[in-house]
């Protein structure tokens, strides 16, 4: 699926567009960046909590073209401007984590 499609799966907002074309193969889902960093596969989206500049860094680190923000947490600008630099999509969703790991999993036929 398109990075553009994650809109599709849930409802929220894009802080940052990313490169709406590229591709997401899977998802991850967690709030430990050290994990993140050992376990996710690269072109995957992330799927968090944890709204502050260093979650950019690490998606980038992995080669995530996106990141699911949930809960209804708020973008910190600083947050705004790495992924904007980094072009990270950048995803905000009142939906629990549980629920928008569902949807993406369900769009990318995972289940």
């Amino acid at each position: 699926m398109k990075v553009q499609a994650i809109q599709d799966c849930i409802t929220g907002e894009f802080k940052t567009q990313g490169d709406p074309a590229a591709e997401i193969q899977n998802a991850y889902t967690s709030d430990l960046l050290s994990d993140v960093m050992g376990n996710a596969p690269a072109d995957s989206v992330l799927i968090t909590v944890q709204g502050h500049k260093n979650t950019v860094a690490v998606a980038n680190l992995v080669g995530m073209p996106a990141i699911i923000l949930c809960n209804g947490r708020s973008v910190p600008q600083d947050m705004q401007e790495s992924a904007e630099q980094e072009e990270i999509a950048l995803y905000t969703t009142n939906l629990d984590q549980f629920t928008a790991s569902y949807k993406i999993a369900h769009a990318l036929g995972k289940i």
